[in-house]
């Protein structure tokens, strides 16, 4: 199912950043069993959300960074898997992409999400109410404002907004969140978050979600499996063994033969940062109702052949067919997985109080560059106490 308004991602030549995006987008919808309608007005969404930018032909350079993707694509893909369904597919866009800097960035942002409200009809209030922390004057950081849409029969998606929370300077992030949090309504809910070397997003839920989250992301550089099982505040979250195992399989930790702990020690990841997300729905409730595990997988394997096997081997595992990943990847690039590394950018495991689990694969565009394989050294290994 490809729509010529969009073109062919898998052509060379003159192709442009919205064609390329949308092209990936199409062929995603297809693997998640939308319809040609709903896929054709998600597309168009996307280049509409990218603005002038869609039109810039991709043999020209990225026109600014973007720290959404590592080769500078300001739209990544995501599918979330369950059993006996068809994926869930999101897209993230940064609507500010190309920007003449942060603060111009931010209200581009602002604006596009807004003009999403409009047409489907639903209040940014909760947005709004944030406005001052993490929109300031002068805004620091590596980001102001991302989107992400989470497609749905019908054309109408569910909206998320992921927030910077060092826009007022990093040493301001702790103070930000818990601000942002009793804003929201969970005014203690800062206090059942776990250590953190930092606060990289905070997200919003905007639109028809049944029970609206305040997401927390929080960054754990050095982590090992077992301190990764201790993280989750969620009372019906995850056991220990579930997250430790996903951990360890995600990372390539138990199927490393040159990777041996040892007793009494463990192997900390310590290239990128795993990344832990902590939601909260209930105002009446201090700890929160969901948590996920994020494992930055294109770090810790040679090349995407290994990341596929591993996200394979977690699908199964949760009961759920591994088939439509695979194809997934095949709609974004015609590029062999040994190839590069980063296409899969991160395995995740989510718990939602009142759901059952879903493991979520987040899938690069690279529409600007392909990360060559990696030769890898073995991680970390110490005591952990």
């Amino acid at each position: 199912m490809i729509d010529s308004r969009f073109g062919d991602a898998t052509a060379s030549g003159a192709s442009t950043l919205g064609g390329h995006t949308a092209g990936q987008l199409l062929r995603l919808c297809d693997v998640a069993g939308l319809d040609m309608a709903d896929a054709g007005s998600y597309a168009q969404t996307l280049t509409d959300a990218l603005g002038p930018v869609a039109e810039r032909p991709l043999d020209l350079p990225p026109p600014t960074p973007t720290f959404l993707s590592d080769d500078q694509t300001p739209v990544e893909f995501s599918l979330s898997f369950f059993p006996d369904a068809a994926p869930a597919l999101r897209v993230l866009i940064e609507p500010g992409y190309g920007s003449a800097g942060l603060l111009q960035n931010g209200r581009t942002g602002l604006r596009v999400v807004r003009e999403m409200a409009r047409r489907w009809d639903f209040t940014t209030d909760r947005l709004d109410e944030l406005e001052d922390l993490f929109f300031p004057a002068s805004p620091q950081g590596p980001l102001t404002l991302w989107c992400a849409l989470e497609l749905r029969p019908g054309g109408v998606p569910k909206l998320k907004v992921y927030l910077n929370p060092a826009a007022s300077g990093t040493e301001r992030s702790a103070h930000t969140v818990r601000e942002a949090l009793t804003r929201l309504g969970h005014p203690e809910a800062f206090e059942s978050l776990p250590p953190a070397d930092g606060y990289p997003f905070l997200s919003l839920d905007l639109g028809d979600w049944e029970a609206p989250r305040a997401k927390v992301y929080v960054r754990h550089p050095d982590l090992a499996a077992t301190e990764a099982g201790l993280l989750s505040r969620a009372d019906s979250g995850p056991s220990h063994t579930d997250v430790e195992e996903f951990f360890r399989t995600a990372a390539g930790l138990d199927a490393d033969a040159d990777v041996d702990a040892g007793d009494g020690a463990d192997v900390r990841l310590d290239r990128r940062p795993v990344l832990t997300c902590h939601s909260f729905t209930d105002p009446a409730s201090i700890v929160p109702s969901g948590f996920t595990l994020h494992i930055p997988v294109r770090d810790y394997v040679r090349h995407d052949g290994e990341a596929l096997a591993r996200a394979e081997t977690l699908l199964r595992r949760y009961g759920v067919d591994p088939a439509p990943l695979g194809r997934s990847l095949s709609a974004v690039t015609a590029r062999r997985l040994e190839d590069g590394v980063g296409l899969i950018a991160y395995l995740a495991l989510a718990h939602q109080q009142g759901r059952p689990p879903r493991v979520t694969a987040y899938i690069s565009s690279e529409a600007y560059e392909v990360r060559p394989p990696a030769a890898l050294e073995s991680p970390r290994v110490e005591a952990v106490g």
